[in-house]
């Protein structure tokens, strides 16, 4: 549509839906900012961006590297389910 994900997402307080059910998400970089309120713990996780004054660490990237696999077997999963007809 007409809106990033991460606008859709904020005007549908995403974030305390998901503090209500007690639930998390990992989220792609274009989520990095979604959940800045520090008084809670937060619900989504999201990778580190680099950028010209910061580059990434070995652990930052490492960091990086688990989550996208993560978010990998999860999505392949939702792949898995859309192809079921029953649904």
């Amino acid at each position: 549509g007409r809106s990033s994900e991460i606008t859709t997402a904020r005007h549908d307080k995403l974030t305390a839906h998901l503090r209500e059910t007690g639930l998390g998400a990992l989220a792609d970089l274009g989520f990095v900012g979604l959940d800045d309120d520090p008084d809670d713990h937060h619900v989504s996780i999201t990778g580190r961006k680099a950028t010209r004054n910061h580059k990434l660490t070995d652990a930052e990237k490492e960091a990086n590297r688990l989550l996208s696999r993560e978010r990998a077997a999860v999505e392949h999963g939702f792949a898995n389910l859309k192809t079921w007809r029953i649904l």
